[in-house]
């Protein structure tokens, strides 16, 4: 019988700032993929907000603009690029709506789905705002050599692809239990 001993979590030190403490961060997978995503989306936070959008209203104006994204695309379609539920997608659309930047289309072909595009203004915003989103990119793969990030973006792939089924909204969220 072989038996497995627990080895402590290898773990580094980071500091958010020089007048803060060091923290230990483990060296796992969970506890990585929470970290980069904070630092991601804590990065475009800060460009975005000169436009007073949240960095799921820019990737909104990501998949919907005419230079790269896919105008047109309907709200279930792009609720599932996003990954999130089309409630949320729908709530999403109609604050940038509201402020004049989306517009809604009925579909020819079914009443009920709504085709999305960018108006004139939301185009200007998404083109002003994509340079310095970009940067934000960069200065966060900035550590990595030219290869490393896009080995990185190959890895990370491999892993979203592999993994798919797991890649829903809500996955993995356990429902609050009700004190009674």
């Amino acid at each position: 019988m072989t038996m497995t001993i627990a080895r402590p979590a290898s773990t580094f030190m980071v500091r958010s700032s020089p007048s803060e403490p060091a923290i230990p961060v483990r060296r796992n997978p969970l506890a990585l993929a929470r970290r980069f995503f904070q630092i991601s989306i804590a990065a475009v936070a800060d460009v975005v907000a000169e436009a007073d959008l949240t960095p799921l209203q820019m990737g909104v104006l990501s998949y919907v603009n005419k230079t790269n994204g896919e105008p047109g695309i309907d709200q279930v379609g792009l609720a599932a690029r996003l990954g999130i539920d089309r409630n949320n997608a729908g709530v999403i659309v109609l604050e940038l709506e509201e402020r004049g930047l989306i517009e809604r289309r009925v579909s020819n072909a079914d009443r009920r789905a709504r085709h999305l595009y960018l108006t004139p203004q939301g185009e200007k915003t998404y083109l002003r705002l994509t340079p310095n989103t970009g940067a934000a990119v960069d200065r966060i793969l900035a550590p990595l050599q030219p290869r490393e990030r896009e080995l990185l973006l190959d890895l990370l792939t491999r892993v979203v692809q592999g993994n798919a089924a797991y890649a829903r909204p809500g996955g993995g969220r356990r429902r609050r239990r009700r004190e009674a």
